[in-house]
């Protein structure tokens, strides 16, 4: 059975369009990459976990607040190494800012073979783009999540 993570596609409608909310990864193998680096917030789903439990705790460990809202499922998305994320649609509450994101860390020896234990956060940024600019800035395997919004929302593509 393939492994599955859950997430959240958070959206906000400016100008009748929707811009969403991408996270990019923290750590060194990150630092300099952007476009198809991206990605919506998400993460394993634990034992005995409801899918969409999940995906609310993951995004709250990426983003340092609590995603409420009225959340419609949107589909699932077999990534590229065979991993499904299972995904959620949600628009965002207005007071959502990206500038105040606090992530969760994570440990790594860095640089490789050092013996240096470092601390990295999961996330070292958000932010809001439109659809457009969100194709070439997230994860390739993540790209029909846009798609499914915009149809979702009766958007034109």
């Amino acid at each position: 059975m393939p492994v599955r993570s859950a997430g959240l596609l958070i959206y906000r409608l400016c100008e009748t369009r929707p811009e969403v909310l991408l996270v990019h990864p923290g750590g060194p193998f990150w630092a300099k990459k952007d476009e198809g680096a991206w990605s919506i917030p998400k993460g394993l789903i634990e034992a005995g976990e409801d899918e969409l439990s999940a995906a609310i705790r993951e995004a709250q460990e990426e983003l340092g607040v609590e995603i409420q809202g009225s959340f419609a499922r949107l589909g699932e998305y077999r990534q590229r190494g065979g991993k499904v994320v299972v995904v959620w649609s949600v628009e965002a509450d207005a007071a959502l800012d990206v500038e105040t994101v606090r992530s969760s860390e994570f440990q790594i020896e860095w640089p490789p073979r050092s013996g240096r234990i470092q601390n990295f956060p999961e996330v070292d940024r958000a932010g809001w783009f439109p659809i457009a600019e969100a194709e070439i800035k997230i994860l390739k395997g993540q790209v029909a999540m846009l798609a499914d919004l915009a149809k979702q929302l009766g958007q034109d593509q």
